[in-house]
């Protein structure tokens, strides 16, 4: 009985205030945070699961990071004896009916949203949702010269580099990433029917994507038992063209 029960445990994690790090990336709440761990382990959770605010982090200017307040979270999560799961979390915090903690990503990184709106969702209604940047611009350098990608990978490094210790110690046991606004892969909140418009990155990438393909099996391999090989020279009725129109 008791191997099956084993067999069958599922761990529990107890996710963490959204403010234990304050809006100005601040650990204040030492004393708090130290209480409400002691009892987590008393009740014989496995661990706590932590947001790691990209807008906290590196939002004083391009690769500018501090890591200093959650380290001293990490620090009392380790001295309780408990397991960690940090989120990448490079979206904002809140912004939406009822949120009481936001936490915008970095202002250098809107400020490139001001004169170039398009990194952002956009919506049929031309509404931007500025909580995360759309995947049109992953490979895009328009960042103070990198990419989306490229600032998504220095910034998990510096993680792993200044959170070696509590790597190394077995206590951080899980990283996850957070996929689109409020952590989702998802595009953006619109009214009924109203789809999300394509900026112009994106149109860009599908265009190129679709032209590759197209060239790319314009000539078709020959059957077997045929000395014929098929051409197919235009879209066929009813498909897309490589614009993002439909063709007749």
């Amino acid at each position: 009985m008791a191997g099956n029960m084993l067999a069958n445990y599922v761990q529990v994690y107890v996710m963490l205030p959204l403010d234990v790090v304050s809006v100005d990336n601040k650990f204040e709440k030492g004393d708090e945070t130290r209480a409400q761990l002691k009892k987590l382990t008393e009740a014989g959770v496995d661990g706590v699961m932590i947001d790691v605010w990209w807008g906290l982090v590196e939002g004083k200017g391009p690769k500018a990071y501090d890591w200093s307040a959650y380290k001293q979270v990490f620090d009392l999560v380790h001295e309780a004896g408990l397991k960690l799961q940090a989120i990448m979390s490079f979206h904002q915090c809140g912004g939406n009916v009822g949120d009481i903690v936001n936490i915008p990503i970095p202002q250098w990184v809107r400020d490139v949203g001001a004169t170039d709106p398009d990194i952002f969702y956009t919506n049929r209604g031309g509404t931007r949702n500025i909580e995360y940047l759309t995947l049109g611009v992953d490979d895009q350098p328009l960042f103070h010269g990198r990419t989306a990608v490229q600032m998504y990978a220095d910034y998990m490094t510096s993680f792993r580099e200044n959170m070696k210790k509590f790597l190394d110690a077995g206590t951080i046991v899980d990283i996850e990433v957070g996929l689109g606004p409020a952590g989702e892969m998802s595009v953006m909140t619109s009214t009924w029917k109203q789809t999300s418009k394509q900026q112009r990155q994106r149109l860009a990438i599908l265009s190129g994507n679709c032209q590759t393909m197209l060239e790319s099996t314009t000539t078709l391999p020959r059957k077997p038992n045929s000395s014929r090989t098929t051409e197919h020279t235009s879209p066929r009725r009813g498909s897309f063209s490589c614009h993002g129109t439909p063709t007749n």
